[in-house]
């Protein structure tokens, strides 16, 4: 059956779109632990989507028997581009589309696109038509607050609705609130009392009881960066959510570090397997220090992890 955001099962447990983060290794993990989680890719230029980019086509590849549902996530500001790199990725076999409206990154924002999108409504409207214009898998929008203030919020994202939009995700700070701060989630709230698609917020869920604590009236919860060393939260998510579990002590801190080491091993072989050893240890560097984190000797750990450049030498460290 074809992937709906209107029928899939409620509450939604989402796994948020990271740039150097969110590659088929680590979707393939999250999924091995919480199989009932919605995984994005990073996000993707279509721009190099529509020129045919090969590190950017590699990136689309995704495990069509265990990643579903997969959305490709996209960013840009040509139409055209949008138009086209829907086609693709719909060929691809990809469950969804969403288009990038909330990255606050200086060089995205400097580029006219993620947040930058905010303060120019019609053409967001536009790159939502052009995406959904020859498509049929649902199109759906991430974004913030606002720019600087929450009071665009509830017509910006009805203008994406009007022009296609099947889904939004809101983090709860505007560009200007970056990652500082609490997120809100109050204007979330009021935006999903206003319109009709389903409405997922994001933004500081760092255990099962917070997403229970902000689900509210929404259709679902986002989680990214509570992940970072912890992957066993979607499990947890999902247990107090979709099964009713009474969230208690957080799995991360009930199994010990030595049952953890498979897990990581596994996750270094995935990430070999998904983009070659040089740059698969490279990017396995950033999860191997949260791993560590909090353990005792985590610094003399990290300070070794950060180094590795296979998954041999991760197994001779972490099993000394």
């Amino acid at each position: 059956m074809a992937f709906s955001w209107e029928s899939y099962r409620r509450p939604m447990i989402c796994l948020a779109p990271m740039a150097g983060v969110t590659d088929a290794s680590y979707r393939q993990l999250i999924k091995k632990l919480a199989p009932e989680t919605i995984v994005y890719t990073e996000f993707l230029s279509t721009d190099a989507i529509h020129y045919g980019a090969k590190k950017t086509m590699k990136e689309l590849e995704f495990d069509k028997e265990d990643e579903h549902p997969f959305i490709v996530q996209v960013f840009g500001k040509e139409p055209e581009h949008f138009l086209s790199a829907a086609k693709v990725i719909e060929e691809m076999g990809a469950d969804g589309i969403d288009i990038n409206m909330g990255c606050p990154a200086a060089k995205v924002v400097s580029s006219c696109h993620g947040s930058s999108l905010m303060k120019n409504a019609d053409l967001a409207k536009r790159l939502v038509e052009a995406t959904t214009k020859e498509v049929s898998i649902p199109v759906s929008v991430k974004t913030r607050l606002g720019w600087d203030s929450i009071d665009d919020l509830i017509p910006f994202c009805k203008g994406l609705i009007d022009a296609g939009a099947q889904a939004l995700a809101i983090h709860g700070r505007t560009y200007e609130g970056k990652f500082g701060g609490e997120a809100d989630w109050d204007p979330i709230y009021e935006l999903k009392e206003n319109i009709s698609v389903p409405v997922i917020g994001n933004g500081d869920i760092n255990c099962a009881q917070d997403a229970l604590d902000k689900i509210g009236n929404l259709d679902g919860v986002m989680v990214g960066r509570g992940t970072f060393g912890n992957p066993w939260l979607m499990k947890d998510i999902a247990d107090a959510l979709i099964h009713g579990k009474p969230p208690g002590e957080p799995t991360v801190k009930t199994i010990s570090f030595k049952e953890k080491i498979p897990f990581i091993i596994e996750h270094c072989e995935l990430a070999v397997k998904v983009k070659g050893q040089k740059r698969g240890m490279l990017e396995m560097r950033r999860h191997l220090a949260s791993y560590v984190k909090g353990i005792d000797g985590a610094s003399e750990l990290r300070s070794r992890l950060v180094r590795v450049e296979s998954v041999e030498e991760v197994e001779s460290i972490l099993c000394a």
